[in-house]
């Protein structure tokens, strides 16, 4: 009996419809297209305006943009995970609402958290419940409304997050497609640069605190980034030499969009040429969770059954890796 490997069979996405641009930025911090652009390679992000709406809202219509595309029907879906670090609450769970919501009747459900590499570290836990051979039907959705943590007076972090998800369905290959390999690591000592605070048991929001502005999301800047080069470049360089991949090997590489610099640093460590990596940050921003499906889901059409994909993120935690998979259908 061949080995049951975890493939991506299908992706959706859904981005909200406000465009905030660097032109709209200058007028609200100090800052200008310039210098957004030549620092992170973002010119838009997405915003989810409507009141009363959170990181459900966007989880919901990502699934179902993947099931009205695949059409499948909801009620063959076992497992639910939303990736996330905005849930629409501490309790109860968003990927919960989000299942019943898509008529996911059949289901369970649980939230993810690892910041930034929360969808990377969904992806291994979706594949590992796959190869248990216990699921045939994972849907793992990444999802973040970032602006709701985003002090806009704050030129370090506004220039840099937008909202959107996206969502990959899981199913068992036995072609040997799908996840391959995963090299997955943490370092609790980073948790001071990248952090939202207050609103955990360690730090409670008071009067005091919304008063000084501290239920906002918070980083520093310089020390993130030389992390994010370091550690992402050397996961991704360890999951090519694991498998004695070569840069030729590679057909893309799906990294984290939180900097291009950053992005750009992790592709010349592997050696790749840019015509290989996926980018959209300039058009999204920083979603979080959501970068890696959305990277998919703008680029399922170039994508061949048999592609080497390697993906890398990094994110607060500190938190960071890469896993390879194998492209498992055609457009």
């Amino acid at each position: 009996m061949s080995k049951i490997s975890a493939a991506i069979t299908a992706v959706g996405a859904y981005v909200p419809d406000y465009v905030l641009t660097n032109q709209i930025l200058e007028t609200m911090v100090d800052t200008n297209d310039e210098w957004i652009t030549s620092r992170t390679g973002i010119k838009e992000r997405r915003i989810l305006k409507d009141e009363g709406k959170g990181t459900s809202y966007l989880a919901i219509k990502a699934a179902q943009d993947l099931i009205n595309k695949k059409n499948i029907d909801p009620k063959a879906i076992e497992l639910v995970i939303v990736a996330t670090a905005t849930p629409d609450m501490k309790a109860a769970s968003t990927a919960s609402f989000t299942a019943t919501e898509i008529g996911a009747v059949n289901a369970f459900s649980f939230d993810m958290d690892a910041a930034c590499s929360s969808f990377l570290y969904g992806m291994s836990t979706a594949a590992a419940y796959i190869e248990s051979g216990r699921y045939k039907n994972v849907l793992l959705i990444g999802a973040d409304k970032m602006s709701s943590i985003i002090n806009y007076k704050d030129r370090a972090t506004c220039i840099i997050f937008g909202d959107g998800a996206g969502a990959v369905l899981f199913e068992p290959n036995n072609e040997n497609l799908g996840l391959q390999d995963e090299y997955l690591r943490g370092d609790g000592n980073g948790r001071q640069f990248l952090q939202g605070t207050y609103g955990g048991s360690s730090y409670p929001i008071t009067e005091d605190a919304v008063k000084e502005g501290k239920q906002y999301a918070f980083q520093e800047g310089r020390t993130v980034f030389k992390n994010a080069v370091s550690n992402m470049s050397d996961a991704a360089v360890k999951v090519l030499e694991r498998n004695n991949l070569t840069k030729d090997d590679v057909a893309w590489l799906a990294a984290h969009q939180a900097n291009k610099r950053i992005i750009d640093a992790t592709a010349d460590r592997m050696g790749l040429d840019p015509e290989k990596v996926m980018i959209n940050i300039e058009k999204y921003g920083n979603t979080t969770s959501a970068t890696l499906p959305l990277l998919i889901n703008d680029y399922e059409s170039k994508l061949k059954k048999g592609d080497n994909i390697i993906f890398a993120a990094f994110g607060g935690g500190f938190n960071w890796g890469s896993i390879y998979l194998k492209w498992a259908y055609n457009s």
